[in-house]
């Protein structure tokens, strides 16, 4: 059965876009077939991808807000895309009064279930209708949260968002787990902010792995391709490997 998975997290520059591309990469590697949707009206992950959101006339917008077919770049590293461009910044808007709002992506992406066994949503860094949405299509949830204290005190809202869509939208949405990221092993309050994560939240959900910060991560970015193939020895590949093996056993 397809496993559709929110990345979200409603604070910006935790590594989410990155994460979305690297773990869908590794799914792949493990012969799975993997789509990946921006719902991100920065694009970061349509431009790591290598496409230039301001030359994509069709988007993920269009499906939501016109009810067309998902638009699909196909065969990036051995993915599939959903790309977005700025167009879906208008989304927030018109879905206020857009009838049947909460299943407007749901709707969109059931063509497609029984194509892929991984999708990959790419939440926006808010807690506003287009990650709410993306939630109520998704069978899990999946945070990436920084190691940084003010990041774990942020989570209380997250998760009071998760609550909201399980307690009517979508009560089968589980929490996949918890990604640490941008992980600082020189700083006190890293290792801190760390051990805090993997002792309180692993009684919410699954702790993965920790990512530390990489300057690889920017350089592979700017080269719009995942970490692997920008250096395939690089010891978080092995990290990456780890976390997608993982993610093969959600239930």
């Amino acid at each position: 059965m397809s496993k559709t998975i929110a990345l979200f997290n409603q604070s910006g520059g935790v590594g989410k876009s990155t994460l979305t591309m690297n773990l869908g990469y590794h799914l792949a590697q493990r012969k799975l077939r993997v789509l990946l949707v921006d719902m991100d009206p920065q694009a970061s992950l349509t431009n790591f991808m290598g496409l230039e959101p301001a030359d994509i006339s069709n988007t993920v917008y269009q499906s939501i807000l016109l009810g067309d077919a998902l638009p699909t770049s196909v065969d990036i590293h051995g993915m599939d895309l959903v790309p977005a461009n700025i167009d879906l910044s208008g989304a927030e808007l018109e879905l206020v009064v857009a009838d049947m709002r909460d299943i407007r992506l749901k709707e969109a992406l059931e063509p497609t279930q029984n194509d892929y066994d991984f999708i990959l949503i790419d939440c926006p860094p808010s807690l506003g209708i287009l990650s709410y949405i993306s939630l109520v299509a998704s069978t899990h949830v999946l945070i990436p949260i920084q190691t940084q204290y003010k990041a774990l005190k942020g989570t209380e809202l997250l998760l009071n968002t998760v609550t909201r869509v399980r307690s009517r939208a979508n009560k089968q949405l589980a929490i996949a787990g918890f990604v640490p990221t941008l992980h600082d092993t020189r700083t006190v309050q890293g290792e801190m902010t760390l051990r805090s994560i993997q002792d309180q939240l692993c009684k919410i959900g699954k702790v993965f792995s920790t990512i530390p910060r990489a300057v690889a991560f920017a350089d592979a970015s700017q080269e719009q391709v995942p970490l692997a193939i920008f250096n395939p020895k690089h010891p978080v590949v092995k990290i990456l490997e780890r976390i997608a093996k993982d993610m093969e056993s959600l239930t």
